[in-house]
C-alpha cells in the first residue's frame, strides 16, 4: 500500500469526493480529465492490487472497518459484508455481476401504485450504460437476455459455463424457464490490456489478476493519470458550512487532527450509510436537522434485496464447484415482476470454495457427527447452488440515524433499521419454491435452502424532483445547495430485483457530464 501521508491533501481545490469506490472513481476518472482538480478522501487503507491475495481469510480486510454501524429493526442488515473499506470500496470485493435495471423499475409508483417513481426514467440512463459498458467491459450475450432492455451489445462473449452451471440449467429446461449467459463485468478474452478470466473462483478476494473490472482497474488509474489524487486513512466527519445555498468543504481526520479542505464542488460517495450519516452529522444553524434534511426525508427509505440460496447434491455428477466464478454464470429472470407481488432474479452456479462449506452447512442444521463429516466430502464435489434476488419496496421507516455512542472519529454512531415489506416477503415465497423445483427437476438427489439475507443496501439520500419527497435532484444534487451531490445506490428510489453497480455507474456518469456542463 501506498503511504497516504506521502501524498498531501490540498488546502483547496475544485471537487472534493468523499470516498474511493464504484462511484467515486467513476466521478474523479470523469472530473479530471474534464479538466477539473480533484481530491478524493477514504476513510480506509490506500489498497493497490499487489496487495490482493485470493484468500477469503485475507478477503475479510475488504469488508468495513471503521466504527460499528448498529442493525435493528425486524429483518436486520449485515452492514459490513455490504460495505467497502478503503480504495476500491465494496466493488473491490464485489461479484461483478451487471445487470440493467427494467425499463419499469424506474416507474413503479406509476406503473403498479406501489412505491416510487425515479425522476429519470431508463431512455435517461441508456448512453450511460453504454458509455461505461465499453469502457469497463462486460462479457455476456445481450441477444439472451431476453428481459433487457435496447441497448448495446456486449463488447466480449460469455464467460464459459462450468458443469455445476450446466448441472443446474437442465432443471430450468425442464420448467420450461429460460436462462442466459450472466453479464459479468469480468473478461471472458483479453480486454483494454487486461487478462482473461481465469476461472479460479476467488473474485471476492479482489481478483488480483485484474480480470474483474474493480475501481482498482478501471477508474482510478485514469484519474490519477489525469491529475486526481486519492487520500487513504482520512476519514470525513462533517461539511463545511457558512453560507445557506452552499457547503464550503469538508472537515476529515488525519493523524488523529481535524482538518479540512474547502472546494467548489463536493460529492458524497461514501455508500447508503456514510452518505446518510454525513449529511445528517453536519448540522448547523443554517441546517438545525442536518443537511439536505428539512424534510426529514435524509437516511430515509434503505433497501436491501431479500435474497437466499438454493442448494442441490448431484451425486453422479462432479460439479467442480470451486471453479467459476463468485457471481454467476447464467442468470434467469422469467420471475422478474408480471403484476404480482414483486419481482426475483436468480443468479446460477456461483462458485464454492471447500471452506465454504463449513458455512453452508449451518443450513442442515439436522447433520452432526459422522452425516456432516460425510455431507462435507460429497459436497466438495458434488454440491450446485444459486442465489435468488427479489425485488422490495422503499419503506420509509427503513431508516439510517445517529445513536448516543460516539465513535473512535468523534463522530455519533449510525444506526440502521430496516424490516421487509409484505410484497417483498410473499416474492421471496415464490422465489424460495420456484428454486426448489429448479433444483428437484435438474435431477439433484438433494436439496435445501439457507435463510433469508439481504444483499445490497439502496436508498437513504433519495432523488426526485420534489424537495418535499426527496433528498436530491435527478443529478444526485441536494436540493437547495448549488454545489453538494450525492453519489452511489443510495440516490435509489427503488431497487428492482437486480445488483446495483452497472446503474450507479450509469448515473454517475451522468452526473459527471452535467457537472462537466
Amino acid at each position: 500500500m501506498v503511504e497516504p501521508s506521502r501524498i498531501a491533501v490540498p488546502d483547496e481545490t475544485d471537487v472534493v469526493i468523499v470516498g474511493a469506490g464504484a462511484a467515486g472513481a467513476l466521478l474523479a476518472s470523469r472530473l479530471a480529465n474534464g479538466g477539473k482538480r480533484v481530491a478524493v478522501l477514504d476513510a480506509g487503507p490506500a489498497w493497490e492490487m499487489g496487495d490482493l491475495v485470493s484468500s477469503q481469510i485475507w478477503s475479510r480486510r475488504l469488508r468495513w472497518g471503521g466504527p460499528p454501524v448498529a442493525t435493528g429493526g425486524e429483518h436486520p442488515v449485515g452492514f459490513g459484508f455490504n460495505a467497502g473499506w478503503g480504495y476500491g470500496g465494496a466493488a473491490l470485493h464485489h461479484y461483478g455481476t451487471w445487470p440493467r435495471m427494467h425499463e419499469a423499475d424506474f416507474k413503479l409508483g406509476s406503473l403498479y401504485g406501489k412505491g416510487l417513481d425515479w425522476p429519470i426514467g431508463y431512455a435517461d440512463l441508456r448512453e450511460h450504460y453504454d458509455r461505461v459498458q465499453d469502457e469497463v467491459g462486460i462479457s455476456g450475450d445481450a441477444g439472451a437476455e431476453v428481459w433487457r432492455p435496447h441497448g448495446a451489445a456486449y463488447p466480449m462473449p460469455p464467460l464459459a459455463l462450468t458443469r455445476q452451471a450446466s448441472a443446474i440449467a437442465r432443471g430450468f429446461d425442464a420448467l420450461g424457464l429460460r436462462t442466459a449467459p450472466a453479464p459479468m463485468a469480468i473478461t471472458s478474452v483479453e480486454y483494454r490490456g487486461r487478462p482473461a478470466c481465469i476461472y479460479d473462483g476467488w473474485c471476492d478476494a479482489g481478483c488480483p489478476i485484474g480480470a474483474l473490472a474493480n475501481p482498482l482497474v478501471v477508474h482510478k488509474p485514469d484519474a490519477e493519470a489525469a491529475g486526481a489524487s486519492f487520500h487513504a486513512d482520512s476519514p470525513v466527519v462533517g461539511l463545511l458550512v457558512s453560507r445557506k445555498g452552499r457547503v464550503d468543504g469538508v472537515v476529515y481526520r488525519a493523524n488523529g487532527a481535524a482538518r479540512s479542505i474547502r472546494a467548489d464542488t463536493v460529492i458524497l460517495a461514501a455508500s447508503v450509510v456514510g452518505n446518510a450519516a454525513l449529511l445528517l452529522q453536519s448540522a448547523s444553524d443554517h441546517h438545525p436537522r442536518g443537511i439536505g434534511n428539512g424534510a426529514d426525508l435524509v437516511g430515509r427509505y434503505v433497501m436491501t434485496h431479500p435474497s437466499l440460496a438454493v442448494f442441490g447434491m448431484f451425486d453422479d455428477i462432479d460439479t467442480q464447484p470451486h471453479m467459476g466464478v463468485s457471481g454467476a454464470l447464467l442468470i434467469a429472470q422469467d420471475g422478474y415482476r408480471r403484476g404480482v407481488d414483486a419481482g426475483f432474479q436468480w443468479l446460477v452456479a456461483p462458485s464454492i470454495k471447500p471452506n465454504d462449506l463449513a458455512g453452508i452447512a449451518n443450513a442442515r442444521a439436522d447433520l452432526v457427527g459422522a452425516p456432516l463429516d460425510a455431507f462435507m466430502r460429497r459436497a466438495v464435489r458434488h454440491i450446485g447452488n444459486m442465489i435468488g434476488m427479489a425485488e422490495a419496496l422503499p419503506l420509509p421507516e427503513n431508516r439510517v440515524t445517529l445513536g448516543g455512542a460516539k465513535t473512535e472519529w468523534g463522530t455519533r454512531a449510525p444506526v440502521m433499521s430496516h424490516r421487509h415489506d409484505p410484497d417483498a416477503l410473499a416474492a421471496w415465497q415464490r422465489m424460495r419454491d420456484q428454486g426448489i423445483a429448479v433444483m428437484n427437476a435438474a435431477g439433484a438427489d438433494e436439496v435445501w435452502t439457507g435463510q433469508m439475507f439481504s444483499a445490497h443496501l439502496i436508498g437513504g439520500t433519495i432523488m426526485g424532483h420534489d424537495p418535499a419527497s426527496s433528498v436530491a435532484d435527478e443529478y444526485g444534487r441536494v436540493h437547495g445547495l448549488d454545489n453538494l451531490y450525492v453519489a452511489g445506490a443510495s440516490l435509489f428510489p427503488t431497487g428492482g430485483a437486480v445488483n446495483p453497480t452497472f446503474t450507479l455507474l450509469a448515473l454517475s456518469d451522468r452526473t459527471a457530464a452535467q457537472i462537466l456542463s
